[in-house]
């Protein structure tokens, strides 16, 4: 809620002297609605606004506007959960974050209602968590007094809330009027609708465990999950530049033909002699002090498909012509016979 009293400096200084009696009452100690680290970073500070803004428990704008001016880092990154608070304060807030020389990103954790979204314009930079929300409302505040006290408050309420308008306005464009128009109906943003706005430049969508990993170079081997799984089916042939290996044995296009039974008994018949060829030692190296051998020829690879169906190629006679070779060979006797 942005809290707006009738009569500004007295009323907050009732609350502050309130606020420290009701501490000492209860025996507990003022708590921060703040932190700031890496103060003196060469990268990036961080400043948390984690409550009500100027809270009744909580730290008073000036302490914490002192501790911004300590930041020396280039980049500041201010994350932001909070309901409200003081609208007042809010705004000192706010513009000291606009006059910091360091380039300020304001980042929405869970949620900046109130006069925390107003804060949050402060940023050059607004990102919205994943989740997060963003609210925006009039101001509203706390009138004692007769009828021209109300009146008055009214008028302030008024004031005060066309300034925040001018606010939202000044950061995502519009006017007042369409702006209090959205205040008048308390309106809330998701990250992408407070990014379509304009009241923020990115909804963030941070990955469940760590960055993404890095896309491969051209240069770099291929997983071993390619190797293991047969992607032939969907176009894989193996990494770039490796040419395909022969598979031994029979294709199946060759076992679909002849049938799986003969072609057991061609690889049956051709397995020992295919051995015997692609098997053969090579030969042993030359003594140092014996001129070397010349290197034996390469043996040429052996023709899977010619050695598996040479013996059924190969010229036999058949047992007709074994039966009557003996009657048409020809002998000494019977040629001199002829010729008579």
């Amino acid at each position: 809620m942005i809290t707006v009293p009738a009569k500004l400096a007295a009323l907050q200084a009732r609350q502050r002297e309130q606020a420290d009696r009701e501490r000492a009452r209860l025996g507990v100690e003022a708590r921060s609605w703040y932190r700031i680290s890496n103060a003196a970073s060469a990268d990036e500070a961080e400043v948390m606004l984690y409550d009500e803004i100027g809270g009744w428990f909580g730290s008073t704008a000036d302490e914490l506007i002192a501790e911004l001016k300590q930041i020396t880092a280039p980049r500041m990154r201010v994350r932001i959960n909070s309901p409200g608070g003081s609208v007042f304060e809010g705004i000192a807030i706010a513009n000291a974050l606009r006059a910091h020389p360091a380039a300020v990103t304001v980042q929405v954790d869970s949620i900046a209602a109130s006069i925390a979204s107003v804060i949050a314009m402060s940023g050059d930079r607004i990102e919205m968590a994943p989740n997060s929300m963003l609210m925006i409302h009039d101001a509203s505040g706390v009138c004692m007094g007769n009828a021209s006290d109300m009146e008055e408050m009214a008028e302030l309420l008024d004031l005060i809330s066309d300034n925040i308008a001018d606010a939202y306005a000044a950061r995502a464009g519009g006017t007042r009027d369409e702006w209090r128009a959205r205040m008048r109906a308390e309106t809330w943003y998701l990250p992408e609708d407070a990014v379509d706005a304009g009241l923020a430049d990115e909804a963030l969508a941070v990955p469940k465990a760590g960055t993404p990993a890095a896309e491969p170079d051209e240069g770099e081997p291929e997983p071993e999950m390619a190797r293991a799984w047969d992607l032939a089916a969907y176009g894989y042939h193996g990494p770039r530049g490796e040419e395909p290996k022969a598979e031994a044995g029979l294709t199946e296009d060759i076992r679909s033909l002849i049938g799986e039974e003969i072609a057991a008994q061609l690889r049956a018949a051709v397995t020992p002699h295919a051995e015997d060829t692609a098997g053969a030692p090579a030969a042993p190296a030359p003594e140092p002090a014996v001129e070397p051998e010349p290197e034996a020829p390469a043996v040429e690879p052996v023709d899977e498909w010619a050695a598996m169906v040479a013996h059924l190629t190969k010229d036999e006679p058949d047992a007709w012509s074994v039966l009557v070779s003996n009657l048409t060979t020809t002998t000494a006797s019977s040629s001199a016979a002829t010729e008579a």
